[in-house]
């Protein structure tokens, strides 16, 4: 639609406007039309004075009550500034039967019924929603369209809204699809937010391996998106067979250069379902990389090592490759420290020694079995014993436990006189020492 069209639009619905103001002005009825109305407000404002109240009496709970029941009635609580705009509605509603049963018009009165709805608009956007994005929404959207329909040019905005025609190359839209489409996408939009937030509050709550808990998450998230942009589509007018057309020429071009891509997904949600490896887990892959799992994503898992570097490590290769989980069934892993004594010592007490001191590490586990000493052989300078033990984690980064339990070795030998054995040599001269 041309600007100059819009223009004469807009000057011929305000001679109209002005020429209705004038009829109004010096008709009978009219004035009558008005005497009801103000009627019907004050009566409206006599009703809210005693209803309120009583509702609010009787629906508010405890302010320490926190049940669903509770819930709702703070709910509909907020909806009493609404009271007095309807009562003025229902009340001028009645008015207007009987104007028209005496007059045979009502177009005063049927102007100020439409005012009120304006009114209960203005309330619901400045007092009862709370929410940013729909206040924002009710504030610009809503209010704006009770005030054109209260004035009675809504319907030509529509009309005027659907003629003008916006495009965009070979394609073709009209500016009332565009705006119902942002509209309604922005709502989708909100409530598919909305609805994720509150599915992933219920799901969190459940019974679950991780690793499920966030396949759920994930699949219930775009289950909610993909239902509110088919809506999308079928409000806006495009035809899901040919967004099915499109899509399907889309995904096979994009399938022969995302295979890669496709492949890390899917191994991504193998992990998820078989719970092979979560996070938290310690891992090793046979290409080297080792770390802590700290997030899984949907084409990689990035693992963190000891010294705070990041690996990105592609889902297909925990699938197709060896991997080593230190954590998985449990997080307890036994570890083994070697030392040696002289063979002066009496052997048969050192289990004992070691195994008591290797307890006392606040690390080590006595399930499933407390420290072992064994003896594992003869050596050239010594008697070769080993201590193994089960504790929770890797020995590495944060968790030194060989360390601290050979400094525990160490201790308890020194407090039993029990010698730790160094490299000898003997030296044999045959001969006569030289002079």
């Amino acid at each position: 639609m041309e600007p100059s069209n819009l223009m004469d639009q807009a000057r011929v619905a305000f001679d109209q406007a002005v020429s209705l103001a004038q009829d109004w002005l010096l008709s009978p009825a009219a004035w009558s039309q008005f005497a009801l109305l103000i009627g019907a407000y004050l009566l409206a404002r006599l009703a809210n004075r005693i209803v309120a109240p009583r509702l609010t009496k009787l629906l508010a709970p405890d302010a320490d009550n926190k049940s669903l029941v509770a819930t709702a009635r703070r709910f509909i609580l907020r909806f009493l500034p609404l009271l007095l705009p309807l009562f003025a509605y229902g009340f001028t509603a009645i008015g207007e039967t009987v104007t028209r049963s005496l007059f045979g018009s009502g177009a005063v009165i049927a102007f100020g019924k439409r005012f009120f709805l304006f009114l209960a608009a203005r309330a619901l956007a400045k007092h009862i929603v709370t929410d940013p994005f729909l206040r924002t929404l009710a504030r610009y959207v809503l209010v704006p369209v009770a005030a054109l329909y209260a004035v009675g040019f809504l319907d030509q905005v529509i009309t005027a809204l659907d003629e003008a025609v916006v495009r965009l190359g070979n394609i073709s839209f009209s500016a009332l699809a565009i705006v119902r489409g942002v509209i309604a996408g922005s709502i989708l939009f909100w409530l598919g937010q909305w609805s994720t937030s509150q599915s992933s509050a219920y799901i969190e709550q459940q019974r679950m391996r991780p690793a499920i808990r966030q396949l759920a998450i994930k699949s219930t998230e775009f289950m909610i998106f993909a239902v509110a942009f088919l809506i999308l589509m079928n409000v806006m007018g495009i035809s899901l067979s040919s967004l099915a057309l499109i899509g399907g020429a889309v995904g096979v071009g994009l399938g022969f250069g995302l295979q890669k891509i496709a492949s890390n997904f899917i191994s991504g949600v193998i992990l998820m379902v078989e719970g092979q490896a979560t996070v938290g887990d310690y891992v090793e892959l046979d290409g080297g990389e080792a770390g802590t799992i700290i997030k899984m994503t949907a084409r990689a898992t990035i693992l963190e090592t000891y010294d705070g570097r990041w690996i990105v490590v592609p889902n297909e290769d925990f699938i197709t490759t060896r991997v080593v989980n230190y954590s998985d069934s449990g997080s307890a892993n036994r570890l083994e420290v070697a030392f040696s004594v002289s063979y002066d010592t009496d052997i048969n007490k050192v289990p004992a020694i070691i195994e008591a001191a290797v307890s006392t590490h606040p690390g080590v586990l006595q399930e499933p079995e407390g420290p072992d000493c064994e003896l594992r052989g003869f050596g050239d300078s010594g008697i070769d014993f080993c201590v193994e033990f089960w504790v929770n984690g890797i020995d590495d980064g944060k968790n030194k436990y060989s360390s601290d339990v050979l400094f525990l070795v160490w201790n308890a030998l020194k407090d039993n006189g029990i010698e730790i054995p160094y490299p000898h040599r003997v030296i044999e001269i045959k001969g006569q020492m030289p002079k």
